[in-house]
């Protein structure tokens, strides 16, 4: 009998996310979690929906002042939201 040593429950349990190929599709959702975060709840309040498509955020804001506000720093949110999650995921985000 093969003796196996102790691991980490997170271990076993990313390399079951790995085996069955949801990795992806954990980071997008992790991405889309991520943007109440980072935007704190004052800007989050005006989302009413968010969704990663192929390395796109899509985030659809109730406000056209605070879009266009938002559109002037689009390259660190995304940097800083695939910082918060650990994963190079969100490539651009587009404000709807």
């Amino acid at each position: 009998m093969k003796r196996t040593y102790p691991r980490h429950i997170a271990a076993i349990i990313n390399e079951a996310i790995d085996r069955a190929g949801l990795t992806e599709s954990l980071n997008e959702q992790r991405a889309a979690a991520a943007w109440a975060e980072i935007v704190g709840p004052g800007i989050n309040r005006y989302t009413s929906r968010r969704y990663v498509d192929r390395g796109t955020l899509h985030v659809y804001l109730t406000s056209a002042p605070l879009k266009n506000e938002l559109s002037f720093s689009l390259t660190p949110l995304a940097q800083a939201i695939n910082k918060a999650i650990g994963a190079d995921t969100v490539k651009e985000i587009i404000l709807h």
